[in-house]
């Protein structure tokens, strides 16, 4: 099957599982043989293969298992009995907890779960294991939930070291304690007896010199009031009432507090004593003793700074830690959507490129046939949807290829008014507020023009259609603190803010809103992609976005991008009639023989002679033997062992330079950096219609 042979074209997608899968009797399942699988089902399987991370697909209602070469480490000695297996044959133990999986994403849900904690049977016993799990639908050819694709991430190691850490802080608290009792001995600064009949008090010579009593009075006859008034006033109240309890009760007496010395300070000292009653229970007499214990206070309140800077030490630590995992686990989650929608997205593209271009043509070879005129427009809107949606999903995973440049905020707003008010509608009022110098951002702008959009739609929709929508662009600056986490420096930035008076949202929903095919609207309402396309758009522009609401006050979305010094970019002239080729010579490289026919024709109808190539091999060739062009025009994605990047940089070193125009459903960053393309670097994007080929290869031959 050449859909899993290590030589496709894509890398990683060869391996012990791709030979197991194509060995395996699939006819004995639901699945049937291989050979008749549905394109869906084997776009999902190469994608699956290609991944690094443990992922397994459950197909059909009984779940059978296909999975990669990670996941096939994670299953241990149950592999590889588990291919081809009903998941619930083949994990057993959690049974019901896989069924459920089945029944909530063969229904079109999604569901993802944190650290679960399940009991695996592993080498014969059972096991506690925690575990991240990512479940989402894989839609058949008809677009119909009919399998499940699980992403597995085992986090039994940062499980098991959180809970050491807790017994850790656990050990270090019992030892404080025992810090503390140590520390409570001290020297015996006196004894006292207190004759509560006659109300006077007796002592020894340290406890008089303890409480400054005058050398000349008698230690068989202190003065009661002397020692109440060396006590301080904070502690007088707590020292009255443990002595009243004592003299009530019998209870023994202990209490802390401080004495006043000659020089105003104050020291510490621990009264332990008991009262002595008589035959009736009338109290007589009460004996103590007093204990230095100023050291010890002064230890424990070291110890209790110490501790407490210890503790928001760990605090800091331990939120650096948590902030760090998610970033990983999102890191990861977004490698892995990455990988599946850019497969996607090139197929896909390839597929609606198709379509798209048969499409153009009929409506053109039938221009009088206002019924097919009718249907083709329908049909090439419902591609258009398809375009945005694939978009969508490369923007969440940020591999959206992007063309940014120096913008002034400002001129970012005035130039799209027209179109916020025209597709908000005329009950909505826009508020855009600016500073007076706003700072430069280095944006796509047509990215953040369809963020802004985007916001702006849900705003109205939380708002019913009617009230007011406040846009606002400041410069700030953000510190080291607020950055914390967030995976931006400290710095200048720009924060554009959008902010409604609508419905709001509770915290369980806050929480979800970035996550891809997440909606609170109906059926036919939304996708789902609106927010996480932002969130994946102003990520991959280096920036950082935040969501705040209130229930019934409404919701307040802030997307911050890093300050950009460089010079703002002119404007650039619009050229809206389209003009004709003047037979210019086009060298089109493309390895899908219906996109490559469609492209030619649409070229050919606009005034040009083509010349075509299969992959970068052939054209190369036909190149290399003198082939003269205006023009290459070539899709990114290709196998063969020229890549379209060196077919540009042949072109960039010929004299005079030959233009390169590429086109690709998704461009796997072979011509571009982090997915940010050149100045120089000009993308077609897959599909495209007649209007935008022409005016795309005119503005590249410079015409």
């Amino acid at each position: 099957m050449q859909f899993l042979s290590q030589n496709h074209g894509c890398p990683g997608w060869g391996g012990e599982m791709a030979g197991r899968i194509r060995a395996f009797d699939w006819s004995r399942t639901e699945l049937g043989a291989i050979e008749h699988w549905s394109a869906s089902l084997r776009s999902a399987v190469q994608l699956l293969l290609a991944s690094p991370l443990p992922m397994v697909m459950l197909w059909g209602r009984q779940g059978f298992m296909i999975y990669n070469d990670a996941y096939a480490e994670f299953a241990g000695g149950r592999h590889p009995y588990l291919l081809g297996c009903a998941v619930e044959l083949g994990w057993p133990e959690v049974a019901e907890f896989n069924r459920h999986v089945l029944d909530v994403c063969l229904a079109g849900g999604t569901l993802s779960y944190r650290s679960k904690e399940l009991v695996l049977l592993r080498d014969g016993k059972p096991e506690e294991v925690w575990m991240d799990l990512y479940y989402s639908p894989v839609p058949d050819d008809d677009q119909s939930p009919a399998g499940v694709l699980a992403i597995v991430v085992e986090t039994t190691e940062h499980v098991l070291t959180e809970r050491a850490r807790q017994a850790a802080e656990r050990s270090y608290r019992a030892v404080n304690e025992r810090i503390q009792l140590a520390l409570s001995a001290g020297p015996l600064l006196g004894s006292f007896v207190w004759d509560i009949q006659a109300d006077t008090l007796s002592g020894d010579e340290r406890f008089a010199r303890t409480f400054n009593y005058p050398p000349d009075c008698s230690l068989d006859a202190l003065p009661v009031e002397i020692a109440r008034e060396g006590i301080h006033p904070d502690d007088l109240d707590e020292v009255n009432q443990r002595v009243e309890l004592t003299v009530r009760t019998g209870a023994p007496y202990s209490a802390e507090y401080r004495v006043r010395r000659l020089d105003g300070t104050y020291r510490w000292v621990l009264a332990s004593g008991r009262c002595e009653f008589d035959g009736a229970g009338k109290p007589l007499r009460f004996p103590g003793v007093l204990i230095d214990i100023d050291e010890r206070k002064t230890a424990e309140a070291s110890l209790l700074k110490f501790t407490r800077d210890l503790e928001q030490r760990v605090a800091n630590e331990v939120q650096a830690r948590l902030a760090a995992e998610e970033q990983l686990r999102q890191s990861q989650k977004l490698e892995a959507i990455g990988g599946l929608t850019g497969g996607v997205a090139h197929d896909f593209n390839n597929l609606l490129q198709v379509i798209a271009g048969n499409l153009h043509l009929l409506a053109r070879h039938e221009r009088d046939n206002a019924n097919v005129q009718r249907r083709v427009s329908a049909s090439i809107e419902a591609v258009e949807r398809g375009a945005k949606l694939s978009s969508q999903l490369l923007a969440f995973a940020r591999r959206q290829p992007l063309s940014p440049a120096v913008y002034n905020p400002r001129r970012i707003y005035e130039g799209m008014g027209e179109l916020l008010q025209r597709a908000l509608g005329e009950t909505i009022q826009i508020e855009v507020s600016l500073p007076h110098a706003p700072w430069c951002i280095h944006v796509d702008r047509n990215q953040l023009e369809n963020a802004l959009l985007n916001l702006a739609i849900n705003a109205r929709d939380a708002m019913g259609g009617e009230g007011t929508i406040r846009m606002i662009g400041e410069n700030i600056v953000l510190d080291e603190a607020f950055c914390a986490g967030k995976g931006i420096p400290a710095g200048d930035y720009v924060r554009l803010s959008v902010i409604d008076c609508g419905a709001g949202m509770p915290p369980d929903v806050l929480q979800q809103v970035f996550e891809p095919f997440f909606t609170t609207k109906t059926d036919g309402q939304g996708t789902g992609l609106g927010l996480s396309m932002v969130f994946g758009f102003v990520k991959q522009s280096g920036g950082h976005i935040d969501i705040s609401s209130d229930v019934g006050e409404g919701t307040r979305v802030r997307m911050y991008f890093p300050r950009s010094l460089a010079p703002e970019v002119g404007e650039t002239e619009q050229h809206d009639a389209l003009q004709s080729g003047q037979q210019e010579t086009i060298l089109v490289v493309e390895d899908n023989d219906d996109v490559r026919s469609a492209s030619v024709e649409l070229l050919e109808q606009s005034g040009y002679r083509t010349l075509t190539a299969a992959n970068g091999d052939e054209a190369m060739k036909l190149l290399l033997d003198g082939t003269a062009v205006d023009l290459i025009f070539t899709d990114v994605v290709m196998p063969g062992l020229i890549k379209s990047s060196d077919l540009a940089a042949w072109a960039k070193v010929q004299s005079p330079p030959v233009p390169v125009l590429f086109t690709s459903g998704h461009t796997r960053d072979i011509i571009s950096r982090n997915h940010q393309l050149s100045p120089d670097t000009h993308l077609l994007s897959k599909p495209y219609g007649p209007d935008a080929l022409a005016r795309m290869v005119r503005s590249v031959l410079g015409g």
